[in-house]
Order: C-alpha cells, then sequence, then structure tokens
C-alpha cells in the first residue's frame, strides 16, 4: 500500500499520479509553515515567553533545582501524552491511565517483596502489565464496541478499587532490593527528563516517519476511508491503547522511584490527575480530541508549559487556584486554535 493511497484515505479523496500539487508562494511562506502547519511553533513561543516572564519576576526561576523541579514536574505528564497523543490522533481516549500510572510501583513492589523478583524485571512486569490493561482496553473498544470513554472510566474504577482494596490505602516503601536502580529510574535529578526526551523522540519518528504513525493518522481522520485502503484499523487502535497503558506504567514508576514512596493516592483521588494533565498537555501541544492530527514534540511543550504556571506561580507568590481558570481557557483557546489551523491546512492543499 503506497503512502499516497493513505494520504488520500487520510483526506477523503481520490487523486491520481497526474494530480498537481498546489504549492503556496511568496515572502510569508517560512511563517505560514511555521504556524500552520509546524504547530509547535506557537506552543514554543508561549513556553519561551512563559520561561522569559517568570524569570524576570524572580532570578530563581531558572537556577539549578527550580530547573530540577521543572523537568520534574514536565517529565512524567510529557511520557504520558506521548502515548496519549497517538491514541487521540487514532480517534480514541484513555480514561484509565492515571489508574495504571498509580498501580504500576505496586505491581513492582508487589513482585520484589512477596516473590523475590529482580528489580529489572520487576520494572518491565509491571510495564507490560499496563500494557495488557491497555489490550483489555482496545478489545473492549474494537470487539465489543464500546464507547472508549465509558470503556476506560469504567476501567479506572476497576483498577482503582483493586489497588485500594489491596494495599488498604496505605503507601508503601521502595522495596529494598530496589535501591540500586533508583538513580536510573527517576530519582536522580536528570533522570526522568532523560528517559522523557528519549521516549518524546521516539515516538514523534514513530508518528511521523514510520508506517504505523501513518496508519494511525488515517485511522483517527478518516475510518472509513482508512479501511477501504487496507488499514487495519482495529489493530491500529489496540495498539495505541497498550503504548498509552505501558508509557503509563512507566510514568508511574519513575514517579514512584523520584519521591521514593508508592502511593495508592499518586494519581489523584479520583485515579485521573495524571490522565487530565496529560490530555491537557497534548491538546495544548496541538493534538485534536477528533482524531486525524497530532504532534508528541508539541505535546513534551504543552506539558512544560504547565509545569511552568504550576511552578511560576508558586515562585511569585500567586494563590494556585488561578492556575485551573488559566488552563480551562488555554484548552479552550487551543482547541478552537486546532480547528482554524485545520482549516487553512485544508486550504492549502487544495
Amino acid at each position: 500500500m503506497s503512502e499516497r493511497t493513505v494520504q488520500d484515505a487520510i483526506d477523503g479523496k481520490t487523486t491520481t499520479a497526474g494530480t498537481p500539487l498546489v504549492r503556496r508562494h511568496g515572502p510569508l511562506r517560512l511563517v505560514y509553515e511555521a504556524f500552520v502547519i509546524r504547530r509547535e511553533a506557537t506552543i514554543f513561543i508561549v513556553a519561551v515567553g512563559l520561561l522569559l516572564y517568570f524569570w524576570s519576576n524572580n532570578s530563581d526561576f531558572l537556577a539549578r533545582n527550580n530547573l530540577v523541579n521543572l523537568s520534574q514536574q514536565t517529565a512524567p505528564y510529557a511520557i504520558i501524552a506521548a502515548g496519549m497523543v497517538l491514541l487521540l490522533v487514532s480517534g480514541e481516549i484513555d480514561l484509565s491511565v492515571g489508574a495504571v500510572f498509580a498501580l504500576s510501583p505496586f505491581l513492582m513492589h508487589y513482585m520484589i517483596d512477596y516473590y523475590g523478583t529482580y528489580p529489572i524485571v520487576a520494572i518491565i512486569g509491571s510495564i507490560l502489565a499496563g500494557a495488557v490493561i491497555g489490550l483489555v482496553n482496545g478489545f473492549v473498544v474494537v470487539v465489543l464496541k464500546v464507547p472508549s470513554f465509558v470503556a476506560t472510566l469504567g476501567m479506572l474504577f476497576l483498577i482503582l478499587g483493586i489497588m485500594l482494596t489491596t494495599s488498604h490505602a496505605y503507601p508503601a516503601q521502595i522495596p529494598e532490593a530496589a535501591h540500586g536502580v533508583r538513580g536510573w529510574f527517576g530519582q536522580a535529578d536528570w533522570s526522568e527528563l532523560i528517559w522523557c526526551l528519549i521516549i518524546v523522540a521516539y515516538f514523534h519518528v514513530v508518528l511521523t516517519r514510520s508506517r504505523w504513525g501513518l496508519y494511525t493518522i488515517a485511522t483517527g481522520g478518516n475510518p472509513l476511508g482508512a479501511s477501504e485502503a487496507g488499514i487495519r484499523t482495529g489493530r491500529i487502535k489496540c495498539g495505541n491503547f497498550m503504548v498509552t497503558s505501558a508509557l503509563g506504567a512507566f510514568a508511574g514508576i519513575l514517579e514512584a522511584f523520584r519521591v521514593d514512596s508508592i502511593d495508592p493516592t499518586s494519581a489523584g483521588a479520583d485515579g485521573a490527575s495524571p490522565m487530565f494533565t496529560a490530555v491537557s498537555a497534548a491538546v495544548i501541544g496541538g493534538t485534536a480530541l477528533a482524531g486525524g492530527s497530532g504532534t508528541v514534540v508539541g505535546a513534551l511543550l504543552g506539558a512544560l508549559v504547565l509545569a511552568e504556571l504550576r511552578n511560576g506561580f508558586n515562585l511569585i507568590g500567586i494563590n494556585a487556584n488561578p492556575f485551573n481558570i488559566i488552563l480551562g481557557a488555554a484548552i479552550i483557546l487551543s482547541m478552537v486554535l486546532n480547528v482554524y489551523l485545520a482549516r487553512l491546512r485544508r486550504a492549502g492543499r487544495r
């Protein structure tokens, strides 16, 4: 199957080899590409602007210790958002990833302390367990035809209930046997950020340069056309559910090592806090909730913007309550901007 065929499926049209391509010319071409085609450009400018604003109000904003804090406030949500972007682009959403975030450190703890599993094996096993949860979500959505919102909402409460019941809502200590790997998995100052950049870079390539990414965009942009083009859209969605849950599990393990504690309420009382932050980062970064378009790098920048706001408000003495006001306004503005830019891109291809 050619990439041209898949692109036609995304666009919902039929073209021939002789169809001429319409190109824009003129001095504003680079600006047009930066702000319409490259959606990361706008959010990058916002991130830099916030950095300069908070630094001008408090010079400690760029101090080493605060930069470490900023990276630790950004990395776990950017990791989850990397998987969430693929899922949103394919036209689905996972509300249970926050519960997986909280569950995975407990699975690691049980495997090490109760079954004597090697720490690295326990970490990998916990991530694979997250992937299995994603597979179950995908099965319910794709095979049983349950809307992803409903299916993953049910999974969220199921996981949260099991975890709180088995742990009695008490936190646990990081297993002593795992102390040797703590620095690699979150406790060292920059380790979360390093993992984050590796994961974001990998899934950026997957989404923009691989056949899987092309099929993901086609599945979310025009499901019927993608199916008619021979794309197994159900497999694409199941795979993206698995990726999202696995990344949620990994982010949860990193956070547990960072704070040196395994807390059943680490995802918030409703188990949804990491999910909401990741979705917010993805949307602010330019991913459309309707599917068909998104950017992993934009999600990273979106997570950075949210971290800058939280961190900066604290440093300059602004009450944290207005954060939700700004977050809500940013999401609405981002969605409106995404719709408008999508229209411009479609007009540019005509």
